[in-house]
């Protein structure tokens, strides 16, 4: 006989063999009895794996059991040409099992080479969690981090955030030189190139809007949410006129760096790279047929000696990453607000307590060490950096003064400050502020895993969640899944939050206290902002001329 492998199927069979007795002697009766028992447990696990399945417009795809949701993984929602607009998904006839994680896109990688179902130029493909495929719940769009360079969607699943009455999607999409390189100026036919990377997404949002009914979700209430980099693509959707009507909210987190691109930044840099390359105008095409290592190499080599490479910490992002065209992109986010067309986004926006400094909880540090080491930074305004600091955190340390983020929280107020005066919708602001009991900062991305309520998926930085940490995680996941419902992030285990402006500043805390402050950090964030920022000033003055 066959052996049985799937647990379920073990599980039906021996659950029902064992209610009857089964005679010792006479064979065949015994034979034919256990033959109708297997063809029973067929069924029922026939059935079982038909009630995840889904038709959507390319066809017909077979979901699993995840820690209590429905998972959908790895459903393709384009196809790609390198440097053109995505095109619909190529249909598919049998049923498609969406059980793993379908490739990121192209990027650096280190340590083993990845196959392509792991990592390929075909990389358009999102995942759906979900509890009930007949409802009809608001739906939250994940974009990961990673800046526009790397990154991918398995980095966050969606199960548990799923389990807060929300339909949870995440996208992969091109990103790097092959999101980004725009070719404009060398051929008209590459005239969108400098934005397929976004174009993606957009495309993953039309999907949603096409096929999400079939998930329990509802396409008239959807909220697109990232962070780092993908609150940097929140951002970019809510300046491009494809996107508008496809998303009605919006949470930025960690997200306020500002992309600096011009056209004619990216049009020069596009240059650079057929230069690099060797190839001319007349044979632009030849670049289809260039190895991505390759391609991404001269990319590096062509910033370098065109617009110039970021250094890592820089205030500001320019290179391969979206740029202005005035028709798939009005502007750039963040400078200070967004484009008119999504006026009637609400928002939601925060950051983290340290985000990317360098922490300096580990080192012994005295006030006269930690002022030496200011200096460097504040210069004349030092002491006037140590004394707004202490009014405004009495109760924490020298080595605060060196780790508190220095890069999103100031152009996250000012951003706020426009966005909640210039437009009809409402603005929440919120902090993290729980502490790691590994590198005790609260960094870049800590957030992730209590907003999505997966404090036990890797355990770098949180090894034993304690109770207080399932509790806040709790919370988290429900104001974001709140948010997702009305736009509005209040929760009854919560004090009353009400919308920011620049004269309440209202902000909340999430920590073990989940509490609300108002303007608590204006002050010090003017003398950061002063300071922190002169790069990005210069580049202003400079282009400006």
């Amino acid at each position: 006989m066959t052996k049985m492998k799937h647990p379920r199927f073990l599980t039906h069979y021996r659950s029902i063999s064992s209610r009857f007795s089964l005679p010792s002697e006479g064979g065949r009766g015994r034979f034919l009895l256990t033959v109708i028992l297997l063809a029973f447990c067929v069924g029922l696990q026939a059935q079982e794996s038909e009630k995840y399945v889904v038709k959507t417009a390319s066809g017909m795809v077979r979901g699993f059991d995840q820690e209590g949701s429905i998972a959908f993984l790895g459903i393709p929602y384009a196809q790609t040409e390198r440097f053109m607009p995505p095109q619909p998904a190529k249909p598919w006839s049998d049923k498609r099992e969406c059980n793993k994680w379908g490739p990121q896109a192209m990027q650096r990688v280190f340590g083993r080479k990845l196959g392509e179902d792991e990592m390929s130029e075909q990389c358009t493909v999102l995942n759906v969690w979900t509890t009930d495929l007949h409802a009809c719940k608001p739906v939250m769009v994940w974009l990961h981090g990673g800046g526009f360079d790397s990154g991918t969607s398995a980095w966050n699943p969606g199960m548990s955030l799923a389990q807060n009455d929300v339909v949870v999607v995440s996208v992969n999409h091109r990103l790097n030189i092959l999101g980004f390189l725009d070719l404009s100026a060398c051929s008209p036919r590459y005239k969108e190139s400098a934005n397929v990377g976004m174009l993606d997404v957009v495309a993953a949002l039309q999907w949603v809007r096409d096929n999400i009914r079939q998930f329990g979700g509802d396409a008239d209430n959807i909220t697109i949410f990232g962070e780092s980099g993908g609150g940097g693509k929140v951002g970019t959707l809510l300046c491009m006129p494809a996107a508008r009507g496809l998303f009605h909210k919006a949470i930025i987190m960690s997200g306020t760096i500002l992309n600096v691109n011009t056209k004619s930044m990216s049009e020069e840099l596009g240059k650079a790279v057929l230069r690099e390359l060797g190839i001319d105008a007349a044979h632009i095409d030849l670049i289809n047929d260039v190895p991505y290592d390759t391609l991404y190499a001269a990319g590096q080599r062509a910033m370098a000696a065109s617009i110039g490479t970021r250094a890592p910490g820089t205030p500001m992002m320019w290179g391969f990453g979206p740029s202005p065209d005035g028709v798939n992109l009005l502007q750039q986010p963040f400078q200070p607000g967004f484009a008119a067309i999504s006026d009637d986004i609400p928002i939601l926006i925060g950051t983290t307590f340290n985000e990317l400094q360098r922490l300096t909880y580990d080192q012994p540090m005295n006030e006269k060490k930690a002022r030496e080491a200011l200096q460097k930074t504040f210069g004349v305004d030092t002491d006037d950096y140590i004394r707004t600091f202490k009014s405004t955190y009495p109760d924490r340390t020298p080595q605060d003064w060196l780790s508190i983020d220095w890069l999103f929280r100031p152009k996250t107020i000012i951003t706020a400050d426009y966005i909640s005066t210039h437009r009809n919708a409402k603005t929440f602001m919120y902090m993290f502020t729980w502490r790691s009991p590994v590198n005790k900062g609260s960094v870049h991305g800590h957030e992730l895993k209590f907003c999505f309520n997966t404090l036990r998926h890797g355990k770098n930085e949180l090894p034993e969640p304690t109770s207080a940490d399932q509790q806040l995680a709790d919370r988290m996941s429900r104001v974001w899944a709140q948010f997702a419902h009305t736009g509005d992030p209040n929760i009854p285990e919560l004090p009353l939050w009400h919308p920011y402006n620049p004269d309440n500043g209202e902000m909340m805390i999430f920590d073990y206290n989940c509490r609300i402050t108002n303007n608590p950090d204006r002050d010090l964030e003017d003398i950061i902002n002063k300071h922190c920022f002169k790069q990005l000033d210069e580049f202003r003055q400079k282009h400006a001329q």
